[in-house]
């Protein structure tokens, strides 16, 4: 697994801010995104939750924490939203590789985090297989909704 020294996490933090300010201006005057959603998304899931990202292609999985001698793997899912109730659609969900949780980290227009969701496997797929629905059942994409309504709230922190 990739782990940062304290000096390399500052560096792409850095990386990450000038990217989300040239993503910015791309959409300013193209009218267009620029996708980087995914990759901001995964960056401030592991620096908010304290996750370690994972190595590049690992299958099934974006970044992992250890809870002692648990080691949970995490799907991250992104979504760019015009106000922190809007809709869409997750990306496809891998159910066949190997994976403990997916996370669904709502950003605005900025690329600033809104909020971090949390579902885990079992939940995930059984909205997955639950009948009716072409974009669940064989795209196994998730709307925002659907996966908010099986998950937990992990940032901030509900009160």
């Amino acid at each position: 697994m990739t782990s940062l020294t304290s000096t390399e996490l500052l560096e792409v933090g850095e990386l990450i801010a000038k990217a989300k300010a040239i993503a910015k201006r791309y959409r300013q005057l193209t009218g267009r995104p620029l996708g980087i959603t995914g990759e901001v998304a995964e960056y401030e899931a592991c620096r908010l939750l304290n996750l370690r990202l994972a190595d590049v292609r690992s299958p099934g999985f974006d970044a992992t924490r250890d809870i002692g001698e648990s080691h949970v793997r995490f799907q991250i899912k992104a979504r760019v939203l015009a106000h922190e109730r809007a809709g869409g659609r997750l990306g496809s969900i891998d159910i066949t590789k190997e994976w403990d949780a997916v996370l669904l980290v709502l950003m605005d227009h900025d690329f600033e985090p809104l909020a971090i969701y949390q579902a885990p496997r079992e939940a995930v797929i059984a909205a997955i297989k639950k009948p009716g629905s072409k974009a669940r059942n064989v795209r196994y994409a998730l709307s925002v909704q659907q996966f908010r309504a099986i998950s937990k709230r992990v940032w901030p922190k509900e009160s």
